[in-house]
C-alpha cells in the first residue's frame, strides 16, 4: 500500500534543491501534484516532471482525479509526497476522506489579498481560516522550509 510520507504546500511546486532534500529525507519515490490548472497544462506538467529528482515518479492530477488516484493506491508500494499550492486543496481532499497525518507549509509567496504570516510565508484571510479548520480537525500544520531546519507550529501565527 502507498504511504503518504509528506504533504506539503509550496506554490512553486517542484523546485531545485528543496524538493531534492525532501525526497531524500522521506525516501519518497513518487510525487503527486494536485492542481487543476497544472493538470490542464501539458507543457507545465512536462516541465515539472523534468524538474523532479532522478528516479522519482511524478503524477499530476486535478483535484477530483487526485482523490480517485489516492483511493486506488492500495496495491501500490509507493512512498508518496503530496504537493499542492494552497491549503484549500488539502482541506478538500481531507473532506473527501483522504487521511493526512501532518501538513507542512513550505512556500506561499506574497500576492493580492495575502499578508505576511511568518517570515517569507504569506496567507489570505481565507487561507488562514482553512489552516485553522485543518488544525481543528486534529491535523498538525507546521512551517518547515527545508528538512535541516526546525519546524515551527503554524498555529502560533494564526
Amino acid at each position: 500500500m502507498s504511504e503518504i510520507v509528506l504533504t506539503r504546500i509550496d506554490d512553486r511546486l517542484i523546485h531545485g534543491q528543496v524538493m531534492t532534500a525532501w525526497v531524500k529525507k522521506t525516501r519518497a519515490n513518487q510525487i503527486l501534484i494536485i492542481d487543476d490548472e497544472v493538470a490542464k497544462d501539458d507543457f507545465m506538467s512536462e516541465i515539472l516532471k523534468m524538474s523532479a529528482p532522478a528516479g522519482i515518479d511524478i503524477v499530476v492530477k486535478g483535484l477530483e482525479d487526485a482523490v480517485t488516484f489516492l483511493n486506488t493506491q492500495e496495491k501500490e508500494n509507493k512512498r508518496l509526497i503530496i504537493l499542492v499550492k494552497a491549503p484549500v486543496t488539502i482541506d478538500t481532499i481531507v473532506e473527501k476522506g483522504i487521511a493526512i497525518d501532518k501538513l507542512v507549509v513550505g512556500g506561499m509567496g506574497a500576492k493580492a489579498n495575502r499578508r505576511v504570516l511568518y517570515k517569507n510565508i504569506s496567507a489570505s484571510d481565507e487561507e488562514r481560516a482553512t489552516f485553522k479548520k485543518l488544525i481543528d480537525r486534529g491535523i498538525p500544520v507546521v512551517i518547515h522550509i527545508i528538512p535541516d531546519q526546525k519546524e515551527t507550529d503554524l498555529s502560533k501565527y494564526l
